[in-house]
């Protein structure tokens, strides 16, 4: 397969009135195409810092301090603002979190559907308003025709949403990176906008990046998932790895903090306790051993490395050192 997106070393740090924040240190992954990664965290971990730094959509205390991204073979880390402003919307969308706040409303949902069709593919109005209507037809929304000449605050929750992913898929990209789109949806609606990002990667085969921090949200949408936790990736691997053969300590919390439908009988959710690390001061040892129950010397004083443990499965704990102790996963999942 080819990689369509390939994160090498990626560091970005804010600079605050407090000191330089170290929101991403060192992370690295790469994305086939027509494949759907999860990236999975508590907030602040740094998952939707590394999707802006890919987008190049920092503030402006915000910079790339290290890395290279390359999109479609090219390193797009330092390209100019104009070549990014054509490879976002293009080849690459993105749909976020809120869209009431993403959604202009002074502008119909029909013109700010068709403007970026104006803007990439340079074609009439016409044409581009008959796009926008099949666009809009296929994520679901009823009588496109009408809806276009509605303004944002005319639609639902859910409705503001299909819109948001129908603006993101107008052009056609290799890739969509949603940012906890399913949040602020109650859980029908967030069941049917999950279904329908499934449905729409199977019949456009685009690329997908669902950052979420409910590992619930990825588990029927993504063939694989990244762990982010503390600024780095702590566990990489396959969905099934990371939900039956989990390594990270800190990746069973949060399947411990998750209800689990396959069990008959219904488990305590049990939290993460403590707080996640000052990226202001980062750690020098493994990140999450202040709140893990099995942390070692070893991990107050040096960043674990990513241990293989398994195909394409790799983990960033000391406990995978063939030195450690034997430790029993608390997790008992049942496929």
């Amino acid at each position: 397969m080819e990689k369509l997106l390939e994160v090498k070393n990626l560091e970005t740090s804010f600079k605050t009135s407090a000191g330089e924040v170290h929101a991403v240190r060192g992370v690295s992954f790469d994305l086939e195409k027509g494949e759907a990664l999860g990236i999975v965290g508590e907030s602040g971990c740094g998952k939707s810092v590394t999707m802006m730094s890919i987008m190049r959509l920092l503030a402006d205390n915000g910079r790339l301090a290290g890395g290279e991204i390359f999109f479609n073979g090219k390193d797009i880390s330092n390209v100019k603002e104009s070549e990014m402003e054509t490879i976002r919307g293009n080849d690459i969308g993105m749909i976020f979190q809120d869209p009431m706040t993403s959604l202009n409303p002074v502008y119909t949902i029909g013109d700010q559907l068709m403007e970026p069709l104006l803007k990439h593919r340079k074609i009439s109005k016409a044409e581009a308003r008959k796009e926008a209507i099949n666009m809009l037809g296929l994520v679901g929304i009823p009588s496109p025709e009408k809806r276009m000449k509605q303004y944002p605050h005319e639609f639902s929750g859910g409705m503001r949403q299909r819109a948001m992913i129908a603006m993101s898929l107008i052009c056609a990209p290799k890739l969509i990176i949603a940012d906890e789109p399913t949040t602020a949806l109650d859980v029908t609606i967030q069941a049917q906008i999950l279904d329908l990002m499934k449905d729409l990667k199977q019949k456009l085969d685009t690329a997908i990046i669902l950052i979420t921090h409910d590992l619930g949200v990825v588990a029927d949408v993504c063939t694989k998932i990244n762990v982010m936790y503390g600024g780095i990736i702590v566990e990489t691997g396959t969905t099934e790895d990371i939900f039956y053969r989990g390594k990270h300590p800190y990746t069973w919390g949060l399947l411990r903090s998750v209800p689990n439908p396959k069990e008959d009988v219904k488990e305590k959710l049990i939290p993460i306790e403590g707080q996640p690390p000052d990226l202001l001061n980062p750690p020098v040892g493994c990140p999450f051993a202040a709140r893990c129950d099995y942390a070692m010397k070893v991990c107050l004083q040096k960043q674990p490395p990513l241990f293989e443990v398994g195909e394409k499965h790799h983990t960033a704990c000391w406990l995978c050192h063939e030195d450690a102790p034997k430790v029993e996963s608390p997790i008992r999942r049942m496929k």
